[in-house]
């Protein structure tokens, strides 16, 4: 598996191609912006905590409720995922490699089991799939543990109905995009999402615009 580099204008050319013929649409209102500027500044790769005590007075000016902006920050919260997405998939590729079996057997009884119960043939995971391809067969062959605690905790912010899950789409693909993170493959599925649940281009445009703005990560005290 081969990482290739992905700057800003990569992220904003493969938004405009998949934009392609959607519609103009509205632009975000203020509460769902603040909440956008909100998720980039706290997520893991920026974690400016005066810009995030900021969007937090901002967002709650705007509307949001106490509960919205926690479940924004509970979202964001698992980014981390991402490098056990890649981290696993360099593992198995690794494995692969050696002729190691334990990446090609056959799942046992237990593994394909949690694999009926949490993905089965579920659409969305199909797009993850897609998206990702070789993550959950890795995951689920290498730790099982971690493969029900994956789906028990990034799937918990999507169960929860405190934001429309168009808004959490839209935060997905800020941070995503965001200058010190550009992860395309979660870009991807995403914003795929987005314009699925009825997103213009506007209001997609704006979300990379408002990553783009995300300041540099400056480290905590």
């Amino acid at each position: 598996m081969r990482a290739l580099p992905v700057s800003l204008e990569d992220l904003r050319a493969h938004a405009e191609a998949a934009l392609a013929g959607a519609p103009e649409g509205t632009e975000l209102d203020e509460a769902t912006s603040a909440l956008i500027g909100l998720a980039v500044r706290v997520s893991a790769s920026c974690l400016d905590v005066e810009e995030t005590g900021r969007y937090v007075g901002r967002a709650l000016d705007a509307g949001a409720t106490a509960s919205q902006i926690h479940e924004a920050m509970v979202l964001v919260s698992g980014l981390g995922v991402h490098s056990l997405m890649e981290g696993s998939r360099c593992l198995a590729d690794a494995l692969r490699q050696r002729g190691d079996p334990t990446v090609t057997a056959p799942l046992d009884e237990a593994r394909a089991a949690l694999h009926a119960r949490f993905v089965g043939d579920d659409v969305y995971w199909e797009r993850m799939e897609r998206a990702v391809p070789g993550f959950l067969d890795a995951l689920l062959r290498f730790s099982p543990e971690a493969f029900e605690a994956f789906f028990n905790y990034c799937a918990l912010p999507w169960k929860s109905r405190a934001l429309r899950a168009l808004t959490k789409e839209l935060i997905s693909i800020a941070v995503d995009s965001s200058p010190t993170h550009r992860y395309l493959p979660g870009f991807r599925l995403h914003l795929g999402n987005a314009i699925a649940l009825g997103a213009g281009r506007k209001a997609i445009l704006q979300a990379l615009d408002i990553a783009a703005a995300a300041p540099p990560h400056r480290g905590v005290g």
